[in-house]
């Protein structure tokens, strides 16, 4: 799956992602301190869902109608960096047909889903 990563993401997801095999283009490695609106329109122009930590991107889509290949939340505090990753990798593992044009959280012990995202 090929994912779209904003800098509230932590590096081990970007990290574990990539070594299961996922194609993640990480905004803290090419192009920093962007404006969210500029991160979903990449997002979009790579046909890819967002993959962030930052609620405002829901306020984006559905408050503001912004198009969306897919947003996926993790919320995830209080946990280290590496069961971070281990959660949404199995996450994505067992979800990645459902995800594309979503609106999916990631939380510990559950994922829910929204349909209708576009």
């Amino acid at each position: 799956m090929t994912l779209l990563a904003d800098e509230s993401v932590d590096a081990p997801i970007v990290d574990r992602l990539r070594l299961d095999g996922h194609t993640v283009s990480y905004i803290s490695e090419i192009k920093p301190s962007i404006q969210d609106d500029q991160v979903l329109q990449m997002a979009n122009s790579q046909k890819c869902p967002l993959m962030t930590g930052d609620k405002d991107f829901g306020e984006l889509v559905f408050r503001l109608g912004r198009v969306s290949q897919g947003i996926v939340l993790i919320r995830l505090h209080g946990l280290s960096p590496e069961a971070k990753a281990d959660i949404v990798s199995e996450a994505i593992q067992q979800h990645e047909e459902e995800i594309r044009h979503t609106f999916a959280v990631i939380s510990p012990g559950m994922v829910r889903i929204r349909h209708g995202l576009g």
